[in-house]
């Protein structure tokens, strides 16, 4: 229990006796020691005489030594401290003892100690350990000055003149640990240090340390040292530096990227990823690493990085590479000149309410990743795409949207670009409600009118033409859509819901398109017509019109069956019945301009198409339809009793997602007027395996050929329908690991940094606290389509599957394993294995792909910290060395 000590029993005790050059001797030892287990007590300034300062007890002209000349007050803010065993009072000499657990608190110093000891007269403060009954030293002194802490074997301050000698210390300075059999702390705190050793292990007797005969510490700077050489496990290891740099600013700095170095088979002796950074600021920095091989093969890669607080946050990556594989002159000489480019941009949803701008660019040649290293996700992809958009919106009414998009398909060499896609909606309006209602809502009162414009500008070509000249620029395709819904929803027999909808369209295009049949007929031998027929494009405004109308019935009805004892308590079936009418008129009349004719030699007769067949938003239909829609819609549910229930509690479980059934009439056709009928139904079981199926049943029957008649099924044979198609897919995505064996479905996903740092890194990135872990992903789909023409059914199944896993083999031992099957070839896909061993400050790696295009190893090991990145041992074999 701590006791407080009076203060005025402390300033009586100081005020009490004259100066010290005054004072009558008192025995030796003679001291006030109160009989308490734990003191606490605050000396104040104005409590203590004003004396002069003597010389320090450091030693003889010690740079911890006071100015004799100078008389000032040495403490200028309140001292507290306190010892949970005992604090004594030397009154004669004017000194305190604290023993146990002592502790003072002076300003922004703290100091803790097993025993202390306070000399007012010579402004010092003594502090060690003492040994215990084994012979250990315990209670070792703890410095803390600021964010400087430091931890000795005995510590002597002047807390006049701010110097300190220190014996046996470790400090810590950022990342790294400062040793030193003597530190001298300097007034401007920097440190002088004596026969001393820099590390990143954070034990007191270290795995590995840089050791020097002497150095200088700059706080929040930098650590310089005379020459220096590598300890590691106590050994000397025979690399020797002429002297020692190690930065020891917080926070980002400028500096040389030191690159790894190495041969390789078919590139030569190689630098990599060597460089420079460069901290632009606070909010932005910029790293440059590159590539260069003695055969001629290099690469240049930058990375851009910027983020503004409650702003906004982003990255570009860039690079240019040329890769030279092989020997000039043989067969297996390749040359590659490939780019990347890659901008990720975010915007705070903080910063503007009512706007957002978002960026996410991925560009690459299509040999990029085939020739240079990139992370397992990317090489098993063939299809890159980027996006770059911006959302506002205007008094909440009027919302704006404008895109610009990229998709690029390495396997297929194609790319489709859209520069850019503009998209202007207003809100639903009700045009005949008043501001002020009164009464029930009047029927004219629903009927909702909307807007929405849409504009893009489109290019598909492969990406040999993507050169942005002229040329590329008048293949682009584009056009303006206009749309206004126009709808109603009414209640028929308070259990029905009718919905009326007219939707208006407009779209414009600058240019038709123009068929003519060109005549080549040889005029000596007119019993053949020969020809070809030529599309033309029309240049100037069109503006495009169509209507249609719908109207639709539907309602929902409930069944449920209830079971008073058993796990089940009850069923539930929710049925969704709904009837639709549809109609648009022909639009291929002459009245309406927008579809023409030309001469067909095949069929020796005119064939009639639409003058927007190429239009980006497609073209008015050629005729008049007009169908009945009929669906039924299902969902069913179980409720099960939980166990051990007292309150009548159950849980829910969905048994199927949807099951619908559909079909329609064509009103427009001349015959063969009911369409196949289609089911469709979707669950997912155990919370991870989803389950789809899809089958459709035609009613007519089949001639010779295989075509569909005008005939139902059973009119000439049994049966009611025909199976024309049936498909099924499965699709299991299990995490399981040690974390999550009481919920066998719910892996543990880690922290929100984490989930960062696996997004960006997931192959370096290292969950020790896992024990073990097992990811897979399984998919199955089953088709079985009847051939009208071989009236037999074609069976077909296609698999995948991929899994990953880890296991800690011991608590400093990890093995992952990522692979998949390849159910066609019968083989194993992408293989990796890596292999972790954690040894405390230092990390050991090997990561092997044994087969495949990528096949290669990397041996490293190296120290943890980010200080020390380039104190490391790498030998590794490229894929571009198989």
């Amino acid at each position: 229990m701590w006791l407080l000590l009076p203060v005025s029993i402390l300033l009586y005790a100081f005020q009490a006796v004259p100066h010290p050059y005054e004072a009558t001797p008192r025995s030796t030892g003679d001291s006030l020691t109160p009989d308490t287990t734990g003191i606490t007590d605050t000396v104040s300034t104005d409590a203590l005489p004003s004396h002069s300062m003597v010389a320090d007890s450091l030693k003889e002209n010690d740079t911890t030594s006071a100015d004799t000349a100078k008389k000032a007050q040495a403490i200028s803010s309140p001292v507290n401290y306190k010892a949970k065993d005992s604090i004594s009072f030397d009154l004669k000499n004017r000194k305190v003892y604290l023993y146990n657990d002592a502790e003072i608190d002076y300003e922004d110093i703290n100091l803790k100690a097993a025993r202390i000891e306070i000399d007012f007269p010579k402004n010092i403060i003594d502090a060690n350990g003492i040994k215990d009954s084994t012979g250990k030293l315990i209670g070792k002194p703890k410095f803390s000055e600021g964010a400087q802490t430091y931890r000795s074997k005995e510590m002597r301050y002047n807390y006049e003149t701010e110097k300190g000698r220190i014996k046996k210390v470790i400090t810590e300075q950022g990342e790294g640990k400062l040793h030193g059999d003597i530190i001298k702390k300097m007034p401007d705190k920097s440190i002088n240090v004596r026969k001393g050793s820099y590390t990143t292990c954070n034990l007191d007797d270290p795995h590995f340390e840089i050791k020097y005969t002497k150095a200088k510490m700059l706080p929040d700077n930098k650590i310089v040292s005379g020459p220096a050489y590598l300890v590691i496990e106590d050994v000397p290891i025979p690399l020797f530096l002429p002297f020692g740099f190690f930065p020891n600013k917080q926070g980002q700095q400028s500096g040389i990227l030191v690159p790894s170095y190495g041969e390789s088979n078919d590139r030569g002796f190689f630098f990599e990823d060597g460089g420079y950074y460069w901290g632009i600021s606070d909010n932005m920095d910029l790293e440059i690493r590159g590539d260069i091989y003695t055969r001629g093969s290099w690469a240049l890669e930058p990375k851009l990085r910027y983020k503004k607080r409650y702003g906004y946050s982003g990255n570009l990556n860039a690079g240019y590479t040329v890769n030279k594989v092989g020997e000039k002159g043989t067969k297996n000489y390749e040359v590659s000149k490939d780019f990347s480019v890659r901008w990720r941009h975010s915007q705070d949803p903080k910063a503007r309410p009512n706007s957002n701008f978002n960026a996410n660019v991925n560009i690459v040649t299509s040999s990029y990743n085939k020739f240079n290293p990139v992370n397992t996700q990317d090489y098993l992809s063939n299809t890159f795409q980027s996006s770059i958009s911006y959302q506002t919106n205007f008094n909440q009414k009027v919302h704006l949207t404008a895109n610009m998009s990229h998709s690029q398909n390495t396997k297929s060499k194609t790319v489709s670009m859209t520069v850019p896609q503009l998209s202007v909606s207003t809100d639903k309006f009700y045009p005949f409600r008043s501001e002020e209602r009164v009464g029930e809502t009047k029927w004219y009162e629903k009927i909702s009118v909307g807007y929405t414009m849409n504009m893009k500008n489109t290019l598909n070509a492969p990406d040999s033409l993507i050169t942005f000249d002229n040329k590329m620029f008048d293949e682009f395709r584009n056009g303006i859509k206009h749309s206004i819904p126009i709808s109603s929803n009414i209640k028929v027999l308070n259990h029905l819901n009718l919905t009326n909808s007219i939707n208006l369209t407009e779209r414009w295009y600058t240019e038709s398109l123009q068929k003519q049949f060109i005549d080549t007929t040889n005029a000596d031998n007119d019993s053949t017509i020969t020809g070809y027929i030529q599309e033309t494009t029309d240049p100037g405004f069109q503006a495009v019109h169509e209507f249609s109308f719908s109207s639709s019935l539907n309602t929902r009805l409930y069944g449920m069956l209830n079971f008073k004892k058993g796990p089940v308590k009850a069923f539930r079936h929710v049925m969704n019945p709904s009837v639709s009418f549809s109609y648009r008129p022909d639009f291929s009349t002459e009245q309406w301009g927008y579809y023409d004719t030309y001469y067909d030699p095949a069929t020796n007769q005119e064939r009639q198409y639409s003058l927007y067949e190429d239009g980006i938003y497609g073209y008015p239909s050629g005729r008049e339809s007009g169908s009945l829609n009929f669906n039924i819609g299902n969902n069913f549910e179980m409720k099960v009793r939980t166990p051990k229930d007292t309150t009548q509690e159950s849980k829910k479980i969905k048994l199927v997602d949807n099951l619908s059934f559909s079909t329609s009439y064509d009103l427009s056709a001349d015959s063969l007027n009911w369409s196949p009928i289609s089911v469709s139904g979707r669950t997912k079981l155990f919370k991870k395996l989803n389950v789809t199926y899809r089958s459709s049943y035609d009613m007519y029957a089949l001639d010779s050929t295989g075509k569909r008649i005008d005939q139902f099924i059973w009119e000439e044979q049994d049966g009611f329908l025909r199976r024309d198609n049936t498909s099924w897919n499965f699709g299991l995505n299990l995490s399981l690991s040690d974390k999550d064996l009481d919920e066998m479905f719910q892996s543990d996903k880690g922290s929100e940094e984490e989930l960062q740092q696996v997004n960006e890194n997931p192959e370096d990135y290292i969950r020790w606290d896992n024990k073990w872990s097992l990811n897979l992903s399984y998919t199955l789909n089953y088709t079985n389509n009847y051939q009208k023409s071989l009236d037999e059914y074609n069976r077909d199944v296609i698999q995948t599957l991929d899994f990953n896993g880890s296991m800690n083999i011991t608590n400093k031992w990890k093995v992952r394993v990522r692979s998949g099957y390849d159910f066609k070839a019968k083989e194993l896909s992408y293989t990796s294995i890596n292999i972790h061993r954690d040894l405390h400050c230092w990390q050991m790696s090997f990561n092997w792909v044994p087969f495949g295009n990528r096949q290669r190893w990397n041996f490293t090991l190296r120290a943890k910290s980010s200080l020390l990145q380039d104190l490391k041992i790498e030998k590794k074999k490229d894929f571009r060395d198989f």
